[in-house]
């Protein structure tokens, strides 16, 4: 027998070595696999792979070894005989103790896993020993290491099983776990105490501890008195048992609940080890020992891993928001000895030169990971507890905020920093609303933190200043965009202004009071450039030309652009109620930037030559440009400001405004200007069109000769999008209704005839190109039509968007001024249906003219341009440009429906003979196409129409109104296009066995929504024909698990379905659907019908149903691994 084991291991030896070899193909390590997985599958395999564990040193055996054995526990254990069972409860621990020293650590996991498994289907019942083994290796000198491991891994294991588990097991699991608990805690306490004492010099102070009688004590000692920590270091073994005790607790931190188990000695030795992390490396020979040895330090590698852990164990403490009343007094013990840490960490070191460097030179000598872990830390204190601690007056919370200051700004890293900023963030947030839930201590709470609030506002601001911090600033990426479309720099510098803007928002004049003199000052560098422009024929440079010279100028633009960021930031905290106490001050800003924005308007420049172009006049045109966009922040403050000198005889002031800003916005729309400044004087004038709208502005000059520039047919020579919001501005002066000016003063004859003039002149080319049965755009100078379709249509869309939610005259005005062009669009578009790109564009066009004017269209109309579609999209095309997913074509049909998604939302009837044919679009057209395939784009819009037929058209299929249904109690109900309803459902039923997470997630919330307003559940023909099969097809995908992230979601429309008729539902659908299911004898089926309590609440419901899921999954498993011709009693 020994020599066939003998023969079988070198056997395997050979093919696992074969097996993992480069020059092996793949269709033979598919046999070798086969051959393996046939091996694993024999009947007693299990113990040929515990004499190869055995004897083997082949790490691939071992492992293969192991998984035969995980298999067998996991998937297989019902099945096992319980002899054979006992046996290897009995051999894999010996197995382990005797040669866990000699393993690979990660094969001594894998073992202890497998034990550990075995533990978590037989403990205590079969496997009595299993835990107190555990603790009785964790209590032993030289296997403490081991036990430990097996801990962490029973915390794992039992309480978050990998494996399905049933309900009941785990609940039983999670309770017998929870007994142990003040054992297992206790027994961490004792080996950190046990390290911690035995490599410490007894003679030292002791560090503070929260037990101690007063917390005066421990806040208040001083730092000359700390022990110095690197005679205290336990030796390398013990830190390694100590890492995996605090890795231990950590996990059982994470779910047991706060209770006197946590006890304060606890605490004080994980605080002990935390402090670890804030001790500085140092090379120094340790001090020989009472018995002349010396005392092994471990490496700062090792030291700082401890402090990490330790923090990891706190903040798992920390993040547990639901606090029992008598732990609170714990809490604040704990965040005393954090206090503490902080203490450490911002300590400055008064025996060096380097005061002010100091701090920043300890957090960067600390290891990063606790830096990060202490961050986190903060965080949590401050977002989850600061609402307890801070009325607790031994918490020194004002000193708490001095050392987050000091930690915050001394941070090596701008990672770090920004972290310690959203820290801020969320104490400034705490404090407003703190400050609106009582509004009468406003004052007192302010008085408080005042003086904390100012110096973080003005060192913020010091922060994002080149001026001071020009090397760090630099290292920011202001090229590369992330995820959100925002450079590193952006990033800081939004972070750093929301941080301002929150300062502002509790103290307005403390805050006004530090950014302008420092704006004052760069503005003065600023605005004394042009004395030093020279002129030579037609060039002009800028004669600062010594390096000192443009470093500070450098510097002085950039901080300017920056803090113009910052005032465009404030403009909100001078708008409402606050518009009359504040307005001097607002008035002063605005004043300022017409200022600038004029300087830099009149001597251009964005034109001059530098010294250094490729930095210099970069930042001109930033600081010319921010100074546009921090005006245009101030436009919703001038349209107040307008509303209010509409009342008044004096208007001066305000026209003078607007005045000089059109005069410092409009020589800039040009092409000539740099893209980046033209687009701002773009959009500042569409703000001051739209949202600040003067009645005068139209009249002035500057903007008859933008309407000049505009309509001379020489308007392609702005950028695309410039065009387009130049375009916008022009017609939403002459659109939209000025403010605080009856309908009589308006002057809407002459503004409507200046629209159609305007209109006329922008789609001239567009109303002259071909059409039927003229040559179509793509034979006559093709390219050109294209280029003249393409820019109209897109000037046109914005136009009729930016009116969308305006008036109706203003939309009635639109429409007339756009109605040829509608036309001419309407009998171009069967020449483009092959043309995706302009097809994509002129659906675009029609989808916003249905969004915003399909009032003002008519119905007649409306319905011609629906048939007219109807007929281009034929089957045919519409698999054409489907199929072509992603592409142009897909993205006509997504158009396309959105469209019809407009026209079945209307109210009344005028749409109402569409919908049969819009209906037969989507499921005898579309939907047979995207049934089968992905195509999630098209797909989305399809289920979105069909929603909105249903929805906005409940009375197309079931003319009772809901109340009348109700008022019949059952009754026939009227029915009717019962086919196409029908068609319908089936087509949300098909979606959900598919993979398509978004769109399951769409429909279902589409059938909640029609069940919550027309109650669909409840109509005869879907409860009697397609309820229960609803339900059951949500039973089997959470069976699945394919879309475990909706779990919640299916398990509440499964509720709503079954709350149509529990009774059935508990008599009659449960036990066929119980029947139906596979792989389960019948006392499974009597059990699992029995654990699902016919209780009628959603959270017993949700319970049931979960359950219910997981009982079914355990017992197919446990059926599938019982061997051929079980008996099953």
């Amino acid at each position: 027998m020994k020599a066939t084991e003998e023969a079988s291991l070198r056997a395997l030896e050979s093919l696992m070595t074969e097996f993992f070899h480069n020059c092996t193909t793949n269709e033979r390590k598919r046999e070798i696999e086969e051959l393996l997985n046939s091996f694993a599958a024999q009947a007693g395999s299990w113990r040929h792979c515990l004499y190869f564990l055995s004897n083997s040193r082949n790490e691939y055996v071992m492992m293969y070894s192991l998984t035969v054995f995980e298999n067998l526990v996991n998937k297989m254990w019902v099945g096992v005989a319980s002899e054979e069972k006992a046996e290897l409860r009995s051999c894999l621990p010996k197995l382990l103790l005797s040669q866990h020293a000699v393993l690979p650590f990660f094969i001594r996991n894998k073992l202890c896993k497998v034990i550990v498994d075995i533990g978590r289907q037989d403990w205590p019942m079969f496997y009595h020993d299993f835990f107190s083994n555990t603790l009785q290796l964790v209590q032993s000198p030289g296997m403490a290491p081991l036990g430990l491991v097996l801990l962490k891994m029973t915390s794992e294991e039992l309480v978050c099983p990998r494996e399905d588990l049933c309900v009941s097991r785990k609940e039983e699991l999670r309770k017998l776990l929870l007994e142990q608990i003040p054992t297992v805690l206790n027994l961490l306490t004792g080996i950190l105490e046990t390290v911690w004492e035995k490599h410490s010099i007894s003679a030292t102070t002791p560090p503070p501890s929260p037990t101690s009688g007063e917390s005066g004590e421990l806040l208040l000692l001083p730092l000359s008195k700390v022990p110095s920590l690197h005679y205290l270091l336990p030796r390398l073994l013990s830190c390694t048992l100590c890492a995996l005790a605090l890795e231990c607790l950590a996990h059982l931190f994470s779910w047991i609940p706060l209770s006197s188990s946590i006890t304060p000695s606890l605490l004080a030795s994980i605080f002990h080890f935390a402090r670890f992390g804030c001790q500085l490396p140092i090379k120094a020979k340790a001090p020989p020992t009472s018995n002349g040895d010396s005392t092994l330090n471990p490496l700062p590698s090792e030291r700082a891993r401890l402090g990490v852990l330790a923090m990891c164990c706190i903040n798992e403490l920390m993040c547990k928001n639901c606090v029992p009343l008598d732990f609170e007094e714990f809490l604040l013990r704990m965040f005393q000895q954090t206090f503490y840490l902080l203490q450490r960490l911002t300590h400055t070191n008064t025996h060096t030169n380097t005061n002010v460097h100091s701090v920043r030179n300890r957090l960067q000598e600390l290891d990063e990971s606790y830096v990060e872990k202490f961050t986190d830390f903060l965080r949590l204190f401050v977002s989850v507890h600061l609402r307890r601690i801070e009325s607790n007056d031994q918490f020194p919370l004002v000193e708490f905020l001095a050392l987050l200051f000091k930690y915050t700004f001394n941070q090596p890293t701008h990672e770090g920093y920004l972290a310690c900023l959203d820290i801020w963030s969320i104490f400034l947030d705490y404090m407003s609303t703190k400050i609106r839930s009582r509004l009468a201590d406003r004052d007192s709470i302010l008085n408080r933190y005042k003086d904390a609030l100012v110096l973080l506002l003005r060192e913020v601001l010091n922060r994002i200043q080149f001026r001071s911090n020009q090397s760090q600033l630099e290292e920011l990426d202001d090229e590369t965009l992330d995820d959100d479309q925002q450079t590193e720099w952006q990033r800081y510098l939004r972070q750093s202004l929301e941080v301002v803007a929150k300062v502002m928002e509790l103290l307005p004049s403390q805050t006004f009071s530090a950014l302008f003199p420092v704006l004052q000052e760069d503005l003065d560098i600023y605005l004394g450039l042009q004395q030093f422009i020279v002129t030579t024929g037609a060039s002009r440079r800028l004669n600062i030309t010594a390096e000192a010279d443009c470093r500070k100028l450098h510097c002085a633009l950039r901080d300017l652009s920056s803090l113009l960021q910052a005032v465009g930031r404030l403009a909100e905290f001078f708008t409402g109620d606050v518009f009359t106490p504040r307005f001097s001050d607002a008035l002063a800003i605005v004043q300022r930037l017409v200022e600038v924005t004029c300087y830099g308007s009149q001597i251009s420049l964005y034109d001059v030559e530098t010294a250094v172009p490729s930095v210099l006049k970069p930042d001109l045109i930033d600081v010319h440009a921010q100074s546009l966009a921090a005006l245009q922040a101030y436009s919703h403050w001038l349209a107040q400001f307008c509303s209010e000198v509409q009342r008044q005889q004096d208007q001066t002031q305000f026209v003078d405004l607007i005045t000089s800003t059109m005069a410092a916005t409009t020589p800039l729309i040009s092409a000539k200007v740099p893209e980046k400044l033209l687009l701002s004087a773009c959009h500042l004038l569409v703000s001051m069109a739209t949202t600040v709208r003067p009645v005068f502005l139209v009249s002035l000059r500057t903007i008859q000769n933008i309407f000049n520039l505009i309509t001379d047919n020489h308007s392609h020579q702005l950028p695309p999008e410039a065009h387009v919001l130049v375009c916008r501005a022009l017609s939403n002066m002459l659109l939209l209704p000025w403010a605080c000016l009856p309908e009589s003063e308006q002057q809407w004859p002459s503004r409507s005839s200046s629209h159609a003039r305007l209109l006329s002149t922008l789609t001239q080319q567009y109303r002259l190109l071909p059409r039927p049965p003229a040559d179509s755009p793509k034979n006559t100078s093709g390219l050109d039509c294209k280029a003249v379709m393409k820019q109209t249509l897109s000037v046109l869309r914005d136009l009729v968007n930016s009116i969308s939610g305006e008036s109706t005259k203003s939309r009635q005005i639109c429409y007339q001024s756009l109605q040829e062009s509608v036309q001419v669009s309407l009998a171009l578009f069967p020449l483009c249906i092959q043309q995706p790109d302009i097809t994509d564009e002129m659906l675009s066009f029609f989808l916003t003219l249905f969004q915003a004017l399909r009032v003002q269209m008519g119905v007649a109309f409306t319905e011609q341009i629906i048939q007219t579609f109807l007929s281009m999209f034929t089957r045919e095309q519409l698999a054409i440009s489907i199929l072509q997913e992603g592409s142009a074509g897909s993205k006509v049909v997504q158009k396309f429906l959105k469209i019809l998604q407009v026209v079945v939302q209307e109210p009344g009837q005028a749409f109402k003979p569409l919908l049969p044919s819009i209906l037969s679009l989507c499921m005898e057209q579309v939907y047979p196409i995207v049934a089968e395939r992905s195509c999630p784009d098209v797909k989305a819009e399809m289920f979105e129409l069909l929603f909105q037929i249903l929805h906005q058209n409940w009375r197309f299929f079931f003319k009772s109104s809901v109340l009348s249904s109700v008022q019949r109690a059952g009754a026939e109900e009227q029915m009717e296009n019962q086919a196409q309803f029908t068609a319908a459902m089936q087509a949300f039923g098909q979606s959900f066995l598919q993979p398509d997470i978004h769109i399951f997630k769409q429909n279902l919330s589409y059938l909640e929504t029609l069940n919550t307003k027309h109650k669909l559940y409840h109509r005869k023909l879907f409860r009697s024909t397609m309820l229960f099969h609803f339900i059951n097809v949500l039973l089997q995908v959470l069976l699945h698990k394919s879309h475990d992230l909706l779990q919640e979601d299916i398990t509440v429309a499964v509720y709503n379905m079954a709350a149509v008729d529990f009774t059935t539902f508990y008599s009659s659908f449960l036990p066929e659907f119980l029947n139906g299911c596979q792989g389960l004898d019948p006392h499974q089926r009597a059990t699992l019908a029995r654990n699902f309590t016919p209780e009628r609440d959603l959270p017993s419901f949700t319970q049931s149903v979960y359950r219910l899921v997981n009982d079914l999954r355990y017992y197919r498993l446990c059926n599938g691994s019982l061997p051929p011709g079980t008996l099953k009693l």
